[in-house]
């Protein structure tokens, strides 16, 4: 079962016309102009009457009409459905849309947050402004009768599902089915654009939540080049704040801030929640975002690790102390991991999460330049005025309550 909270109901009434026309190729088109006898050309004199009946008959080429966008409409009267929309960016998303005067559906489960942590209340209290629905986006059956008993027809559907933990049945169950599931109901439902938050490290894909994001990417790619009134955005940001905070209270009890090999294996241009957020948005009105891949950061230079501690250390005002880890243990640890798996195929998502914590350890969280094969700083566009010295500042005072990674700890 599921339970649907809503705010107004709209229904769209389409009206269909039937347009009849005779071919040139008609007998009656040919019996009517046909000559029974050899006769003296005469010069055909074009009467109004004989003009019109000629012009009833000659067959019209058929003419493309543009579908009316909903670009045009103000935001009021544009509906947005919105799925993943208690995740960490997905929350900020219906803020956003909100905020700028969409009509926002948020899809919901009825437990949300770390461990299931956030009821059905608190996801009211939460999104507040938005129709909220609880359903299941994993159960398209379902999922299609919690909308069905909205009633509404949709023109956005923007999608912030997220694997929860990486794992490989979960990355194929919520990262492309699921997100799938949302595009099906959607489109169905009328919608004509689909906002995707996907992410920059598809770009080199080793993992398995990459491939499913991907596969989805490319079903998606594949529909608006087939289907010329419909279109995609799909966002790939670079890293969270939430994902570069997780040793701000150890470093302030006095422990050592931890990185693989020099510090300089990766870098990243760090976007915080609301920057994100309000990119997302954009993508629903902007025509200049349309049929395009994005890749997104925050503003500034791009940041590596050891950058990212001399921060944190110059915000507390200690002198640095870093623990430098060789990437080679991680690299065995996997070795032995995948080598288990065989054994032991229960332990399969425990090697995935390796391969994942050796993944953000490396690679650059950065624009991959197809002509050169690196990553590139100069090449990831900016977005926002949030930075991270800022954010690492706040969760000194305040702590990291809401920044929580739970299950994604281990990145």
């Amino acid at each position: 079962m599921s339970l649907c909270y809503t705010s107004n109901l709209i229904s769209l009434n389409h009206q269909k016309s039937l347009c009849l026309t005779f071919s040139s190729d008609s007998p009656r088109f040919i019996n009517l102009f046909s000559l029974k006898h050899r006769k003296p050309h005469h010069p055909i004199k074009f009467t109004a009457e004989r003009f019109k009946l000629f012009a009833s008959l000659t067959p019209t080429p058929p003419t493309e009409t543009a579908p009316s966008s909903y670009r045009s409409k103000s935001p009021k009267d544009v509906n947005v459905l919105v799925v993943g929309s208690t995740g960490y960016i997905g929350n900020y998303v219906v803020r956003e849309l909100v905020k700028r005067g969409f009509n926002v559906t948020a899809i919901a489960r009825e437990r949300s947050g770390i461990r299931g942590s956030v009821d059905k209340d608190q996801t009211l209290n939460q999104l507040r402004g938005a129709n909220v629905c609880f359903s299941d986006v994993t159960n398209l059956d379902a999922f299609e009768g919690s909308l069905n008993s909205l009633g509404n027809s949709f023109d956005v559907v923007v999608s912030c599902l997220a694997s929860r933990n990486g794992g490989v049945k979960d990355s194929w169950k919520i990262d492309y089915e699921a997100t799938r599931n949302s595009l099906v109901a959607g489109r169905k439902r009328g919608a004509s654009h689909f906002v995707l938050l996907s992410a920059i490290c598809v770009q080199k894909p080793l993992l398995e939540f990459q491939r499913a994001k991907l596969k989805f990417e490319d079903e998606l790619m594949k529909l608006a080049e087939e289907d010329g009134g419909f279109s995609y955005s799909i966002v790939r940001p670079t890293a969270f704040f939430k994902s570069l905070g997780g040793q701000v209270e150890l470093v302030k009890d006095g422990k050592p801030y931890v990185m693989f090999g020099d510090g300089k294996l990766c870098a990243c241009k760090p976007i915080s929640e609301s920057d994100l957020a309000s990119f997302i948005v954009d993508c629903v009105l902007s025509e200049d975002k349309i049929n395009k891949v994005l890749p997104i950061g925050g503003p500034g230079k791009a940041l590596t690790p050891l950058e990212q501690g001399e921060i944190l250390f110059r915000l507390l005002g200690k002198e640095p102390k870093f623990l430098k880890v060789p990437i080679g243990i991680m690299d065995f640890a996997i070795g032995v991991l995948d080598f288990l798996v065989k054994v032991f195929p229960s332990l399969e998502d425990a090697a995935e999460f390796g391969k994942i914590g050796r993944y953000y350890a490396a690679e650059s969280m950065l624009l991959l330049d197809p002509e050169t094969g690196e990553y590139s700083a100069e090449k990831t566009p900016s977005y926002g005025n949030d930075t991270l010295e800022e954010f690492f500042a706040r969760v000194l005072r305040e702590g990291m309550a809401g920044q929580e990674l739970g299950e994604q700890t281990i990145f």
